[in-house]
């Protein structure tokens, strides 16, 4: 009997927290194999021969060895690893939840990633100062300009690529719930399609979901900018 795939992960990372969830699901074993970021474990030379990228998510087969999400998330599909509903099978079903998984590279993703580094990452490892106020306001300008995107063309239904939850909305709430911790939540009044579906997927996905952004959450409630 082969061994179970390997994926290495830090529930810090957004990409690895959502493939965390999804796998959470997964119908065949998997061996969950954590690396600290804040302790700098992607960076040893142990890890840079799982990853030569040195980077979360990775996962390793037996010999070989994957990283980058999407090309995962393709894999462990072909795999099994994932159900009909979180990946279809069916070529244009598959195809929606790849056009969202591509588009959102550009928009979601880069908005929320520019925000949490900017705004937490690089001030907490003193790499930059914390940024001014009328630098925040621009990083959300930017956030919730793509906001608006998404409820315009993603949310017409209860998920972002149907009625039923994916593995394009596990990545999207990911890269949302990151900003918590930069005391960013996204306004009911505002965006009510996004909040609405945020807790849509924090439903179907628990207790998985709460486990998942407890380090996010519990950096949240704190009023300053706290060492990892």
């Amino acid at each position: 009997m082969s061994s179970p795939i390997r994926f290495y992960f830090d529930l810090l990372s957004p990409p690895s927290r959502g493939l965390w969830l999804a796998l959470k699901f997964s119908p065949k074993p998997i061996e969950f194999c954590p690396i600290a970021l804040r302790k700098f474990e992607q960076l040893t030379e142990e890890y840079k021969k799982i990853n030569r990228f040195q980077k979360v998510p990775a996962i390793v087969d037996g010999d070989f060895h994957l990283a980058e999400t999407i090309a995962i998330i393709r894999y462990l599909a072909d795999k099994g690893h994932f159900s009909e509903q979180l990946y279809p099978k069916s070529i244009e079903a598959r195809a929606r939840v790849d056009e969202f998984l591509e588009w959102q590279h550009l928009n979601i993703r880069l908005a929320c990633s520019m925000f949490f580094r900017d705004a937490w990452l690089l001030p907490i490892n003193g790499l930059a100062p914390k940024p001014t106020s009328e630098k925040i306001q621009e990083l959300i300008r930017t956030v919730e300009e793509n906001l608006v995107l998404l409820e315009i063309f993603w949310l017409s239904d209860d998920f972002l690529v149907g009625s039923t939850l994916t593995v394009a909305d596990l990545l999207c709430a990911s890269e949302i719930n990151q900003l918590k911790i930069c005391h960013y939540n996204v306004d009911e009044k505002v965006f009510p399609k996004v909040f609405k579906w945020l807790e849509r997927v924090r439903q179907a996905t628990n207790p998985y979901h709460d486990e998942s952004l407890a380090f996010i959450n519990h950096k949240a409630k704190q009023n300053t900018l706290a060492k990892l």
